[in-house]
């Protein structure tokens, strides 16, 4: 996952590349940055750009849910209200970039985070135009570095161009545009993954579930907070 800044001193996974690898759950940004520990801070993070309705986070949720059971009971892709065909492949490329799969959950497609993105689009007509024009921008920067877009480019090359929007305060002038339109894509990207039921499970949440005995707080915990039992 793209963090909004590299953090020195964390231990890289398996991939040792800036490509980063699906799956692992190792170092996915190139930085160092491991996808759980990205994970917990944008947990915590607010959305920095568009407020977002409880109900309509909600009702997008739903339709992600609905929509991915859809079309796995029909066999036919679901077909976005918003996107254009091309747009919905770079959407769901970079939601994946965002939040790749792993070896305790699925990936944003997985979650239904480019269906949620769609409903909102269509629910915040003020989104459209930053999302479009951003999409837009991905594909232009990669034609001139690579000659390609960007779904076609290679997994090194998405990351080269990753790299220069993914940490504001170290990008260049000239990618403002990107880094932008990148850092709203993902706090929305994050708020559909943990919407869903896999992001929710994947936070390890326990809420609403019975259980069969309570031993307390852990005592790391209680340790934590200065207080004890006695």
């Amino acid at each position: 996952m793209r963090d909004k800044e590299p953090q020195p001193e964390r231990s890289t996974g398996s991939t040792g590349s800036t490509g980063g690898t699906r799956g692992t759950g190792g170092d996915v940004t190139g930085t160092g940055f491991a996808r759980r520990d990205v994970l917990r801070i944008l947990a915590a993070a607010p959305l920095a750009v568009f407020t977002i309705a409880c109900e309509d986070v909600d009702r997008a949720a739903q339709h992600a849910s609905d929509s991915l059971a859809q079309a796995a009971k029909d066999g036919v892709p679901y077909t976005p209200q918003f996107y254009t065909a091309e747009e919905f492949a770079l959407a769901r490329v970079l939601a994946d970039l965002v939040i790749p799969a792993d070896e305790r959950s699925g990936s944003a497609s997985d979650a239904g985070v480019p269906e949620f993105l769609d409903f909102l689009m269509t629910a915040y007509p003020d989104m459209q135009e930053p999302m479009r024009t951003g999409l837009a921008w991905m594909n232009t920067a990669s034609q001139s570095r690579f000659q390609k877009a960007f779904v076609d480019c290679a997994p090194e090359e998405q990351a080269r161009l990753l790299d220069e929007i993914a940490y504001p305060k170290r990008a260049a002038a000239s990618v403002k545009d990107g880094v932008t339109f990148f850092s709203r894509f993902r706090d929305l990207t994050a708020s559909g993954f943990w919407s869903s039921r896999i992001g929710v499970k994947d936070l390890q949440y326990m809420g609403n579930v019975p259980q069969t005995a309570w031993n307390g707080c852990p005592p790391d915990a209680l340790a934590k907070l200065g207080v004890s039992y006695t």
